[in-house]
């Protein structure tokens, strides 16, 4: 049988540290290097065959990952949150958390998180930018708001961002001064700017040749627009990793943690441990459902006259992750079949 040697590695901006263990835990080597690509080389070209390595997610760990996987035998990401023994230490340094993960990695204790192909990931950093894009859009658009605020000057809060109603007000209010006209017209340009650059990113994804079949039946489902379809699939990734629609809908934090003790359980909240992007955008999809789909829209007059609109929202969110589920995996079209047809069936 070869020997199998085992790596951890704590990563950093500038610094990666390193511990090198075999399978019976006996130390080979440790130590730290400079976290480029020329020094991961040189250090790769003296470390004992096979090998196998561990990390923890961080900011820093996509292109580390890309860049050793081809060499590794098996090369694994670990849960942040899930790494209690280190969280939890008394003594805590960057050596000793490179040898906890070694440990954890040897003794099959590691607590693995998901890690996309690395197209995927280059898409998906894509769309967060075209997310920041929209903030900073909304803030200039707030600040032209605010601008004509503090000088008393009214306008039509339903038209001012449109491009006529803004040239019309700049050339037909007196009280609007020199700077002060300036300032809007700068904002006004950031707007424009921002907009066309998000406008472009969202054709770019949706015409990519990797995604475009797939936003395109994930967008047969009612209710499920261009921005909603690109986050599903590039935020989930591979949708085989998910056994069931409960485990998807945990990811997307659209349900409540469990906490349990005996013959008490007890429901929290919203779960922190999700990914916001696709909790937020399945919560503003799940808002608009009612209006597309009449099934969506009697599932919410149900819900809803229990008293709770949130609840009511996060249960059409839930119905919708079901529905992409599905088209997902099925890899066909979204159709809305008869109760009544598949019961004369």
């Amino acid at each position: 049988m070869e020997l199998m040697y085992y790596i951890g590695l704590d990563v950093h901006k500038r610094k990666i540290s390193y511990c090198v263990k075999d399978a019976s835990g006996k130390l080979h080597s440790e130590g730290s290097l400079p976290a480029t690509r020329y020094d991961l080389d040189c250090w790769m070209k003296n470390l004992p065959q096979p090998w196998s390595a561990a990390m923890e997610a961080t900011m820093f760990t996509g292109w580390i990952y890309d860049h050793l996987k081809p060499h590794a035998a098996a090369l694994k990401v670990a849960h942040p949150l899930m790494l209690r023994a280190i969280a939890a230490a008394k003594k805590k340094n960057d050596r000793i958390d490179a040898s906890k993960i070694c440990d954890c990695l040897r003794c099959d204790f590691l607590p693995e998180s998901y890690m996309a192909p690395m197209a995927i990931r280059e898409r998906r950093r894509t769309l967060r930018y075209r997310n920041l894009l929209v903030r900073q859009m909304v803030q200039m658009k707030l600040k032209i708001s605010q601008l004509l605020m503090e000088a008393g000057i009214s306008y039509d809060r339903q038209r001012l961002h449109k491009a006529g109603y803004f040239r019309e007000l700049l050339a037909s209010n007196p009280d609007i001064n020199d700077s002060l006209r300036l300032l809007l017209r700068q904002c006004r340009e950031m707007v424009v700017r921002l907009s066309q650059t998000e406008n472009a990113l969202i054709r770019s994804l949706q015409q990519d040749r990797l995604l475009a079949e797939r936003v395109e039946r994930l967008m047969s489902i009612p209710a499920i627009g261009p921005i909603t379809a690109l986050t599903w699939a590039l935020e989930i990734g591979e949708v085989q990793r998910f056994s069931s629609i409960k485990k998807a809908v945990s990811y997307c934090g659209l349900c409540g943690a469990e906490k349990s003790s005996g013959n008490t359980v007890q429901r929290t909240p919203l779960s922190k441990q999700r990914n916001k992007h696709l909790q937020t955008t399945l919560i503003e999809a799940a808002k608009m459902a009612p209006r597309y789909s009449p099934t969506l829209a009697l599932l919410y007059d149900r819900e809803n006259q229990k008293g709770n609109a949130n609840r009511a929202t996060l249960a059409l969110a839930r119905k919708l992750v079901a529905y992409l589920m599905a088209v997902d995996r099925g890899q066909t079209h979204f159709l809305v079949v008869d109760r009544e047809t598949c019961a004369a069936a």
